[in-house]
């Protein structure tokens, strides 16, 4: 109950259905022309694991980007995601074409 009170709208988890090891996580402002930094920190977000993501109480802007990338390099970008409406994001990725979609939940 505690916690929930000082959620932020935006807060959302992320799902790694990839089949792969995540390795960074960068959430920004859309718009704002770079990324803030690796929300996983030293850690690797592995397959068939969620992390939440959490936003301070304060924090009124809805329109957000997401940047992942695997460790071997490869990054995929999703812009202007609205997480005051997601809470939950599974991401996959399609062997035949290469890309990685999101889910939003």
């Amino acid at each position: 109950m505690h916690g929930a009170a000082l959620a932020g709208d935006q807060d959302f988890s992320i799902v790694n259905k990839t089949g792969y090891p995540l390795k960074h996580i960068y959430v920004s402002e859309s718009h704002s022309g770079s990324w803030d930094e690796d929300i996983l920190g030293r850690d690797v977000l592995n397959d068939g694991e969620a992390f939440d993501v959490a936003f301070g109480k304060a924090e009124k802007t809805c329109k957000w980007d997401m940047k992942v990338a695997y460790d071997d390099g490869e990054t995929a970008v999703w812009e202007n995601l609205d997480l005051c409406k997601i809470s939950k994001l599974t991401l996959k990725w399609n062997k035949s074409t290469g890309v990685t979609s999101a889910i939003k939940e």
